[in-house]
């Protein structure tokens, strides 16, 4: 049995019966449910909002896990809470007030986690690390679904790892991008603890167990 966290991501869902979805995910060992915002504006697409959040925390007990690619997270981050998510994670390359963030993220009572894109050196990191409770490392790049993982990207969470054990802290690592049979194991190995699969889980090939 994994220790690692599997946390599906809705972007490769049937977004017509989300409810049976959701149930997949349930059976399948999920963890919990990763939920992409896209605003059209950070990303090129654009998914759900909180009202789509809303409608379907009524359908499980896992943790929302609500990954924010959106301009200005600090405007959106009370609605998402409001809606239902338990995990908020925002961009690092989409504000210049990752600390304030995090401390909205906590006083709503909820976990606070910071993204990086391929592009971003984890060394931007340095002052939040105390504070956030994930770090998600983006290992392709974000907007799209089903793409292939960027190799280079599976270090950062090893140094993540490294830096965590040297400081003493507690964050989790998540890995979101291109995980499926072939890179599944290199990101484990590598120190991840939340492991985000959208295509390959939903078409139900993921070898997890």
């Amino acid at each position: 049995m994994k220790t690692q966290i599997l946390a599906p991501s809705l972007l490769s869902a049937d977004f017509s019966n989300l409810g049976s979805e959701i149930k997949k995910i349930e059976d399948n060992q999920g963890g919990a449910v990763h939920i992409d915002v896209m605003d059209g504006s950070f990303v090129p697409e654009i998914t759900y909002g909180e009202p789509v959040i809303r409608s379907i925390r009524k359908l499980t007990k896992l943790p929302f896990d609500v990954h924010l690619m959106v301009d200005k997270p600090e405007l959106h981050v009370k609605a998402f809470s409001d809606a239902g998510a338990d995990w908020i994670t925002f961009h690092y390359e989409a504000t210049n007030h990752a600390h304030r963030i995090i401390q909205m993220i906590h006083e709503m009572g909820k976990k606070a986690g910071i993204a990086v894109c391929p592009g971003t050196s984890i060394s931007v990191l340095s002052e939040i690390l105390p504070c956030a409770d994930i770090i998600l490392v983006m290992t392709v790049n974000p907007g799209w679904g089903g793409q292939k993982i960027i190799p280079s990207c599976v270090e950062k969470v090893a140094q993540l790892k490294r830096y965590r054990e040297e400081h003493g802290l507690n964050f989790k690592i998540s890995v979101d991008g291109g995980v499926n049979n072939e890179t599944l194991q290199s990101v484990i190995d590598a120190g991840t603890d939340i492991v985000v699969s959208g295509s390959c889980f939903f078409n139900g090939s993921l070898k997890w167990s």
